[in-house]
């Protein structure tokens, strides 16, 4: 008994795979020929084969005997535990995107012709057995499944259990790599597959139960694979030879995806990811067409007698005659099925730029970003070196609106591709956040891809690549003609100025694409041109930032500068000041600001000795200022060089806040509400200078001598101040006691007493009385609740 048990137990363990081998039935019965382009549904047959087959015929062209044989004489197999738990984590965790199916299929059919095609390179028998060389795809809704067939090189028996039953076994790189075996290869590059990790074809399972891959290779029968992605079964097609040559991958879709089953989907997916793959792709759709039929005709009328007809009227009757010859027709529409190519579109980037017109740029440039008008310049390049890959840039005539609202996130501008198959737009490593209007293409062969292909990993490479288009890209900004370059500076000279502050490594390059206003003409300037234009001895680059032109033309800082003939930078946008900040020189000469501290001009000998002088004379005042007068509202008092029309100026520090600085600090919606950076910036106290040329000046240095404690001095000491605070672009802290002063001053020019009420209507009166007694009741009220309320306590 023992020995009988241990038997039994060897018997079960060694039985680990059934094999049907059983003798071939000689008497098989009729098939239909799976010819998806023949009829509308493209998976039955037509009306009359209906009558022919008693039985029913399944959507693959197997009827029920056919069916009953594969299941009968089918090898099957189950994945090991291993192989099926990575089966799991590639249907459930690999993929994040359920659409990738179809880029993945499409692209292992384009290999599959691939392969097929650089075999006939040597072999032309290779393309006899079918030498048209495509991809096909049609949705079966009723039956709820979608096919995709190639005409490629097929997988023989063996092909089949190494390439579909071991996950990440990559039929690409083991052919790839027998092709390129240096004592077979004729040197032909060979790099031109997609396949890379042997897993895109599982992505399959992310919406089908079962999948159905019948295939026919050169040199093998014809095979039919099933699986539904626990295990799969092989056997010979009982069909026998139909395919020719190719494979059909039938996707028996799960019922959350049956959107994959519309045309309009599959159509743009395919568009998507697969517009530039370099065979036809074809899909059975539907148009509808007018045609001209034949109108039914009523039954002709008694025809007249020869007698009854004048001869008069016989040219009229030929005519009549005539007319009546020509059938009768209408118009009716009509819904005709048919195969249709959707990769229409050819990736111009892999020719030769010299090959490429400048009408065809424009019609791909439509085409990729779906925008009505032209771009306004393109570079094409191929990039080698430590990476190789190809790219075609565009930078568009307009930028939108909401562009910078977006400023930072994910921008889609940019496509890639490996090997002319759409991987993302997904990515900010490309390119950097001040260049996102730029859009393109950019394909490579040996981008660092993760296995399920959807995105970059972060590699050496990448940093590599934009490198270079960010090259690629400010050389072609800088070689746009003058009246182009007017158009590209009004939509994006902000991204400009952002690229100055964000990106060292490029701001040289990015300083000469800079243009600003300027004193010299109502254009805009380059900081060459200015450079070009300075005087002999000028060490600084002077620049002055405002709300707009006419404030910074009026402001007091350039009064002397102009007059003596020097050309100052008007920076009248919100992020010119920033960018200049962030520039410490151009061509070897430092930036300037007119409104901060440090300003001196270079000078003769005896204008020097003359300041020296003023300063002399002027020492009383600026000390009366520093510690009488303006103790508590300016670090300290002194005398101006830049001031010329002016009585006095308040001047920022040189790590200080300008007023238009402070202007833009104080607009920024986003901010905390107590910021301690801002108040220490906004509550700094500035330098006040004073012109010693003005009347104004020598007047108040004339009574601060007479005597110090002079008190229409210290008003006017004040509100002077005060004005040259507003002149220089600051805000007042107390507009209140400004507003009166100024008032005070008002009722001195116009001989209105200082004392003198205002005078009040009687309607105002008893308005006041009303507001009088309206307050005292409400007193009174709350005294009477207060001793209701003690009351109720006791």
């Amino acid at each position: 008994m023992k020995y009988f048990l241990l038997l039994s137990i060897l018997l079960l363990a060694g039985v680990n795979q059934i094999v049907a081998d059983g003798a071939p039935d000689d008497s098989s019965p009729e098939t239909i020929d799976l010819d998806l382009g023949s009829f509308k549904e493209a998976s039955r047959t037509d009306a009359e084969t209906l009558k022919r087959e008693e039985e029913a015929i399944k959507l693959d062209g197997l009827n029920v005997a056919q069916l009953k044989e594969i299941r009968e004489k089918a090898e099957k197999f189950t994945f090991q535990t291993e192989v099926n738990r990575m089966m799991k984590l590639i249907i459930n965790s690999l993929y994040r995107n359920k659409e990738i199916f179809l880029r993945e299929l499409i692209s292992n059919a384009s290999d599959a012709i691939d392969k097929i095609r650089l075999l006939a390179l040597t072999n032309r028998k290779e393309l006899e057995s079918n030498p048209e060389l495509h991809i096909r795809i049609k949705a079966d809704k009723e039956n709820k499944v979608l096919h995709i067939l190639d005409s490629g090189i097929g997988m023989t028996h063996q092909d089949l259990i190494n390439n579909l039953g071991t996950i990440a076994k990559s039929g690409t790189a083991d052919f790839l790599a027998k092709m390129q075996d240096p004592s077979k290869s004729d040197g032909q590059d060979l790099n031109d597959m997609i396949g890379q990790f042997g897993v895109g074809f599982y992505s399959a399972f992310l919406v089908a139960d079962r999948v159905v891959v019948t295939t026919k290779h050169n040199d093998d029968k014809q095979y039919i694979w099933e699986s539904d992605a626990n295990s799969f079964s092989i056997t010979e097609d009982p069909r026998g030879d139909t395919l020719k040559r190719g494979s059909i991958i039938s996707l028996y879709l799960k019922d959350e995806a049956q959107d994959f089953l519309e045309e309009d989907t599959v159509r743009e997916l395919i568009r998507k990811y697969s517009q530039f793959i370099n065979f036809p792709i074809m899909m059975w759709s539907s148009k509808t067409v007018d045609e001209e039929v034949p109108v039914e005709e009523e039954a002709p009328k008694e025809e007249k007698t020869e007698d009854d007809v004048d001869e008069a009227d016989e040219d009229a009757k030929v005519e009549e005659d005539t007319e009546d010859d020509k059938p009768k027709t209408k118009k009716v529409s009509k819904t005709i099925w048919d195969w249709m190519l959707i990769n229409d579109s050819k990736p111009i980037w892999t020719r030769k730029p010299s090959e490429v017109t400048e009408e065809e740029y424009n019609a791909f440039y439509k085409s990729l970003t779906k925008d009505s008008s032209e771009p306004l310049t393109q570079t094409h390049f191929i990039a080698e070196g430590e990476v190789t890959f190809k790219s075609l840039l565009y930078i568009p005539k307009v930028q939108p609106s909401e562009s910078f609202n977006r400023y930072g996130t994910k921008s889609d501008n940019i496509k890639l591709y490996v090997r002319r198959v759409f991987i993302t737009d997904e990515f900010n490593d490309m390119m950097p956040n001040y260049l996102s209007f730029i859009r393109g293409v950019v394909d490579s062969d040996d981008l660092p891809l993760n296995v399920s292909r959807e995105n970059l990993q972060q590699h050496k490479l990448i940093k590599v690549i934009k490198k270079k288009l960010v090259r690629k890209v400010l050389d072609m900004i800088k070689k746009i003609d003058k009246a182009a370059y007017e158009k590209f500076w009004k939509e994006f000279s902000t991204n400009i100025k952002l690229g100055v502050m964000e990106d060292p490594s490029n701001r040289s390059r990015l300083a000469k694409l800079l243009r600003f206003q300027t004193s010299h003409d109502k254009s805009v300037t380059s900081l060459a041109e200015y450079v070009e234009r300075m005087k002999s001895k000028q060490e600084h680059i002077y620049y002055i930032a405002g709300a707009n032109r006419a404030e910074v033309e009026k402001s007091p800082f350039v009064e002397r500068l102009l007059s003596k003939g020097y050309e100052v930078l008007y920076l009248v946008e919100a992020v010119d000041e920033y960018c200049i900040s962030a520039l410490p020189e151009f061509d070897g000469k430092k930036f300037q600001n007119v409104a901060k501290e440090g300003f001196k001009l270079n000078e003769s000998e005896k204008s020097k000795e003359k300041f020296e002088t003023l300063k002399s004379t002027f020492e009383p005042l600026v000390k009366w200022l520093n510690d009488v007068a303006l103790k508590d509202q300016i670090s300290k008092a002194q005398i101006s060089e830049r001031l010329s029309n002016s009585p006095c100026a308040l001047v920022a520090g040189v790590f200080g806040w300008t007023g238009n600085m402070e202007r833009l600090a104080m607009s920024n919606a986003h901010q905390k509400a107590d910021d301690p950076q801002r108040s220490y910036y906004l509550n700094q106290k500035k330098t006040l200078e004073i012109n010693p040329r003005h009347p104004l000046m020598r007047e108040l240095l004339r009574r601060v001598e007479a005597d110090e404690a002079d008190e229409t001095a210290k008003d006017m000491a004040v509100m002077m101040f005060r004005t040259a605070t507003l002149r220089s672009g600051y805000m007042l802290q107390e507009t209140s006691t400004f507003a009166d002063s100024i008032e005070k001053m008002m009722r001195q020019t116009l001989g209105v007493a200082q004392d003198e009420q205002i005078e009040f209507d009687e309607e105002d009166d008893d308005d006041a009385d009303d507001v009088k007694s309206a307050s005292s009741e409400a007193s009174t009220n709350a005294e009477e609740d207060d001793e209701e309320q003690q009351h109720d306590e006791l």
